[in-house]
């Protein structure tokens, strides 16, 4: 059953932008800057998680750990659509992974796979499309993703309510700044930056961005001062985080959707000034740039009846020229239909990157050739 939204206000949504603006391990200056006691920015913050799925998470820099990442479309063979969710799941380097429907029904995955070993994993996903527990797979790498987290725009504090002016943001476009952010630019490099420790303490802030340093050092096994260097001269100089991630679910779930989008461009400008105009809109989580393409991938969540106002607006642009084409899923948010997990900790030994291609590929085949009812049968 899913839980009735309570509305929010202008406060709530001050609290949401410092939190963005100053990480979730900052309450208390956040308390002083919203001027309100930090044991009531806590309640908001606790009603916002049950009401609005509030996660405070922290997005990884995959780039800086010599990892590059791939983002993969996968049509279902009718009738193994949950099998080849699982068959994904075969290879541990994936982060996110959903059943997905609408251009069509199977899988959209996104992997983080270390730079040498990019080949290997395009021959992974050839052998699945070999099973045929797929008709066809399509695989695209990417840059590292720009968050986008929740800010007053598009949120009117008189009504405290959202609203959706698309003609504006129409307008708005074109005038927009012609330049990627760092995050949307095609890395020159993927160098690792990182060793175990400063991994695990990564893995750890992605799975709760408000963990202490201090609980960090008890699982590790370790000394809070270890800990702490570690944190402040690799993790924090090397780049090794782009941002903390304020996940959030601004509109009613039930009756809201989440997309990914695939936008494409005829040159670098246009894809930029739309990429400008998406980082402060409400109805998007993340935005990615395809490597040595002029497109664009992002997570849309929008409200049904904004959702045909927004692909109103991206026909426009496309009748005018100013965008190529666009194509979209919809996620399958049910439970058991999709998965996020941290990078691959376990898969880092000895200052690198363990990717056994043999092994993904023996379980690959393992799992198709279990006995039961998904069993695969070759003519």
């Amino acid at each position: 059953m899913i839980k009735v939204h309570t509305k929010l206000d202008t406060v709530d949504v001050e609290i949401l932008e410092g939190l963005a603006r100053h990480g979730p391990r900052n309450i208390t200056r956040l308390a002083k800057e919203v001027r309100i006691p930090r044991g009531t920015v806590l309640l908001r913050m606790k009603r916002m998680s049950s009401s609005f799925y509030l996660r405070l998470l922290t997005t990884v820099y995959h780039t800086n750990l010599g990892m590059k990442k791939a983002v993969v479309f996968a049509k279902a063979t009718p009738g193994r659509e949950d099998f080849l969710f699982n068959c994904m799941k075969v290879n541990n380097f994936y982060i996110y992974l959903t059943r997905c429907f609408g251009m069509f029904e199977g899988c959209l995955g996104i992997y983080v796979i270390p730079e040498e070993h990019t080949t290997e994993f395009e021959s992974f996903l050839k052998e699945l499309r070999k099973t045929r527990v797929a008709e066809n797979v399509q695989m695209m790498w990417s840059t590292c993703f720009h968050t986008v987290n929740p800010t007053r725009k598009w949120f009117n504090r008189h009504s405290e309510t959202w609203t959706f002016p698309w003609d504006k943001w129409l307008e708005e476009i074109p005038c927009g700044k012609s330049e990627l952010p760092y995050t949307l630019m095609d890395p020159q490099s993927f160098v690792l930056k990182a060793d175990e420790t400063d991994l695990f303490i990564v893995k750890e802030l992605e799975k709760n961005a408000t963990i202490s340093l201090t609980a960090i050092a008890r699982k590790l096994g370790t000394t809070l001062q270890n800990i702490h260097y570690h944190y402040e001269n690799h993790v924090m100089k090397n780049g090794l985080i782009e941002t903390f991630q304020i996940g959030f679910l601004p509109f009613e779930r039930a009756t809201s959707d989440m997309l990914f989008f695939f936008f494409k461009f005829d040159n670098e400008e246009k894809m930029a000034k739309f990429a400008q105009s998406l980082l402060d809109k409400p109805f998007v989580n993340i935005v990615g740039k395809v490597l040595t393409r002029n497109a664009l991938v992002s997570q849309i969540y929008l409200p049904r009846t904004e959702l045909r106002n927004f692909v109103d607006a991206l026909s426009k642009l496309a009748n005018i020229g100013f965008m190529q084409g666009y194509d979209y899923v919809f996620q399958d948010l049910r439970p058991g239909k999709w998965s996020r997990t941290t990078i691959p900790f376990e898969s880092f030994k000895e200052g690198s990157w363990i990717y056994d291609h043999s092994e993904h590929i023996k379980n690959l085949h393992d799992l198709v050739h279990k006995p039961g009812p998904y069993l695969i049968t070759h003519n």
